[in-house]
């Protein structure tokens, strides 16, 4: 007979303190834990499903809740993902930040597919629970500002709404000021001898993105010079990709708003489906776009 903690024998010996049996069969997954298990250690599930404390006893403020914890977390990966990928750009590594900046596009996926989980929300149901937010509002998540500033959409006004919380408006101030993704990914065609104005290099990064002439010029030459497998015409096509996702993600919130509240004023005294109207036609990445009427 072959003992059970042998090499041999269908048998793993387990030497963690936190689990309980010593030996279990190799085929077999790990079931014995002293507390809890790794898996709720690592990803804090304990914490997260504790989170949903609703205000009503409405059923329609459960999904409301999730869908907006949820979609925070995704601006958060956004953001993580956006960081990585200008820190690949300031060294001219455009491969890498391609990479990072191609995974982000799946991470908008997701973000924009959850709009689907609140479809469903009317200005009835919504009502039920509503006046119980006071004037908490979307609008106020500083997780999406962050990313919204990182695409070159810039309000220093915006930033006041976070004065009382340094945690958060230290470092949406940093973001607020330094170049955005697409002043790096501008900087790097710069660099690859693209002839950017010098004035652009200069810009102001505190303020939002303008059409430039000679940025224009320099993606209408990475279209029509170089091939699709080329680090820069890979960094315009991911950049495109990016603009249409947050596009749509801002289409999606304009639809849901205007699904569930009608012409209502927003909650945190915006005017509503207007403000999310105006938002819209701030176009992200604008030389990228009118760069193609010149190819």
């Amino acid at each position: 007979m072959v003992a059970p903690d042998t090499a041999e024998g269908p048998f793993r010996r387990t030497d963690r303190p936190d689990i309980m049996s010593t030996v279990e069969r190799a085929d077999q997954p790990l079931t014995a834990f002293a507390g809890l298990t790794p898996y709720d250690e690592y990803v804090r599930t304990m914490e997260l499903h504790r989170m949903q404390q609703t205000l009503t006893d409405q059923e329609a403020e459960v999904a409301f809740l999730y869908v907006s914890q949820v979609m925070e977390l995704y601006f958060g990966l956004i953001r993580a993902e956006w960081e990585f990928a200008m820190g690949h750009l300031r060294r001219d590594a455009i491969i890498p930040a391609v990479v990072a900046l191609r995974r982000s596009t799946f991470h908008f996926e997701a973000l924009n597919a959850s709009w689907a989980s609140l479809r469903w929300l009317t200005p009835m149901e919504f009502s039920r629970f509503r006046s119980e937010l006071g004037v908490a509002s979307g609008f106020q998540s500083w997780a999406y500002r962050h990313v919204e500033f990182l695409v070159g959409l810039k309000s220093r006004t915006l930033t006041r709404a976070y004065a009382g919380n340094p945690e958060v408006y230290v470092p949406l101030m940093l973001t607020l000021e330094s170049p955005s993704l697409y002043d790096e990914a501008v900087a790097v065609l710069a660099r690859a001898g693209l002839g950017i104005d010098p004035e652009r290099l200069e810009r102001d990064a505190s303020v939002s993105v303008e059409p430039d002439a000679s940025v224009e010029r320099a993606w209408a030459q990475v279209f029509t010079a170089r091939q699709v497998d080329d680090p820069l015409r890979m960094l315009a096509d991911v950049l495109s990709d990016l603009a249409e996702a947050f596009q749509q993600w801002r289409q999606l919130h304009l639809a849901a708003v205007r699904r569930s509240l009608g012409a209502k004023a927003g909650s945190g005294g915006s005017s509503g489906i207007d403000w999310l109207t105006t938002s819209l036609a701030r176009p992200v990445f604008p030389d990228l776009w009118s760069a193609r009427t010149m190819v």
